[in-house]
């Protein structure tokens, strides 16, 4: 479970640092397309990793932030839902005899069961 509490906060960390490059809050950069980019960067930045190159990982690091940066959350005013349950009614009754049972009274006709 730390494993994954780590994950979420270090791309919520590159995420932060996207958006203050940028000019742009946190909360406006899609976490799932964060995660999508990153997951699309993964093979630049193992093979950058084993450069030795420095300025190279960094234009690489800013690239990824710009693209980060880029997967934006739709401007959706108004939009929250009541938290409660709406129960639905249920005209059935349940099923009590075995199903092949109840099978022959219908085929019967039988009305009352």
């Amino acid at each position: 479970m730390w494993a994954h509490v780590l994950a979420y906060n270090l791309l919520r960390t590159v995420m932060a640092q996207a958006a203050a490059r940028h000019d742009i809050t946190p909360r406006s950069i899609s976490f799932t397309g964060a995660m999508q980019t990153l997951k699309a960067f993964q093979p630049l930045l193992e093979f950058g990793a084993s450069a030795a190159d420095a300025a190279a990982r960094l234009q690489l690091y800013h690239e990824l932030l710009d693209a980060i940066a880029t997967h934006r959350v739709g401007d959706r005013p108004d939009r929250y839902e009541p938290r409660l349950k709406k129960r639905r009614r249920n005209y059935y009754d349940w099923l009590t005899k075995p199903r092949a049972e109840m099978k022959r009274k219908m085929a019967k006709g039988a009305t009352a069961i």
